[in-house]
């Protein structure tokens, strides 16, 4: 369960006038009056990216019911244990549901499904310095057009060879890495620090967005007879992306001074609120003090028992849908999203939530931060 949290301080930053930090009580600077800012252009895109990220890293989940040959297995496998397969009669399903055509034992389709994280972890870190070295608009759009034609030759490779399968996905995990620390890189540059927490919790909804649309659409895709079915949810996704990544080079800047279509009012307006951002990339990395940060340590240890349970259940749900609870492709779906969706929904709910408290000063900025956030991870556990 993803909960966002918003400073008190966002709640009036949309404000035609606003103080800016480190200036004297007489000194202001107005935002543009356009209701359609440049910083939130890149708002939108980034949402749709992140979306586009998350939909091609969940429908192999779904695809990879319909692809399986469960009744091919033991002939491939004579020491597959059957015996600990539900043989309960198929009550949820109302028509016979055709076996795929990979002879993949549970074993092949856990590292098919996993090795996508190999290649997912090896590059958050470098992701974000790429995006101080190259700017965040070229890395971010590259990470995911290079998802995107990956996934989309993904039903090829998956013909070829299974291990060149596993290898593009691994490719995929490497493009899809670098994403969220160059959005990271680019909110930090483009989004004044009062509107830094709110904008960071609606461009990262995509995350669940981009679930929610993926499974069920997936589910429905792999039920159609046309290409063979879960071939087409590659294509789909992997399509999107590259029109996203060419809608994205032609509308997102990495700095508001790099963009010729931004007011003078806005530019000014986004360079007072961030006190000049620096572009420069820091030459030396403190890797000592971030090794002996205990504050980082909390957060990677929460954030590493959040990420277990969250893509285990994101990898191995719809399987266990089907093989033990038998149900058919798109019910399979549609139910396997739903938990997607609720978590989108309590995220903004409590955000209202956080800064309804954080305004009338009920709760300070940390301790909201740790409640939310425990309440989020007791939540999801139970």
């Amino acid at each position: 369960m993803s909960i966002y949290s918003i400073n008190n301080d966002m709640i009036n930053s949309d404000e035609e006038l606003l103080v800016a930090p480190n200036s004297t009580e007489n000194e202001s600077v107005a935002d543009t009056k356009n209701c359609c800012k440049t910083r939130h252009v890149l708002a939108l895109m980034g949402f749709l990216g992140i979306a586009n990220v998350y939909a091609m890293r969940v429908n192999l989940s779904v695809a990879i019911v319909t692809m399986v040959n469960n009744s091919a297995i033991p002939q491939v496998n004579p020491t597959a244990n059957e015996s600990n397969v539900c043989l309960a009669p198929i009550l949820n399903s109302t028509a016979p549901q055709p076996d795929g055509e990979f002879a993949w034992d549970e074993k092949t389709q856990g590292l098919i499904l996993g090795c996508f994280f190999y290649g997912y972890v090896l590059t958050q870190v470098p992701g974000g310095r790429l995006a101080e070295l190259f700017g965040g608009k070229l890395v971010f759009g590259l990470g995911i057009l290079i998802t995107g034609i990956f996934t989309a030759l993904s039903p090829l490779a998956a013909k070829l060879d299974t291990w060149l399968f596993v290898a593009l996905r691994v490719i995929e995990g490497l493009g899809e890495g670098v994403t969220f620390p160059a959005m990271h890189s680019m909110l930090a540059v483009w989004v004044p620090p009062l509107d830094r927490a709110k904008f960071a919790s609606y461009v990262y909804a995509g995350s669940n967005f981009g679930t929610i649309i993926s499974m069920p659409l997936s589910g429905y895709l792999c039920s159609l007879d046309f290409l063979g079915g879960w071939p087409l949810s590659f294509y789909l996704f992997g399509g999107l992306s590259v029109l996203w990544f060419v809608v994205w080079i032609f509308v997102v800047y990495d700095t508001p001074e790099s963009n010729p279509y931004i007011t003078t009012e806005e530019k000014v307006y986004i360079q007072t609120m961030t006190g000049q951002y620096d572009h420069t990339p820091r030459r030396n990395i403190p890797w000592k003090s971030l090794a002996t940060s205990l504050p980082l340590w909390a957060i990677l240890v929460t954030n590493c028992g959040q990420s277990w349970a969250f893509y285990t259940q994101l990898i191995e749900l719809p399987t266990y849908m089907k093989n033990i609870l038998h149900f058919d492709i798109e019910q399979n779906s549609l139910l396997t999203s739903l938990p997607y969706l609720s978590s989108w929904w309590c995220g903004i709910l409590f955000s209202l939530l956080a800064s309804w408290l954080l305004h009338h000063n009920y709760i300070s900025l940390l301790n909201s931060h740790k409640l939310f956030n425990t309440i989020g991870k007791y939540l999801y556990d139970d």
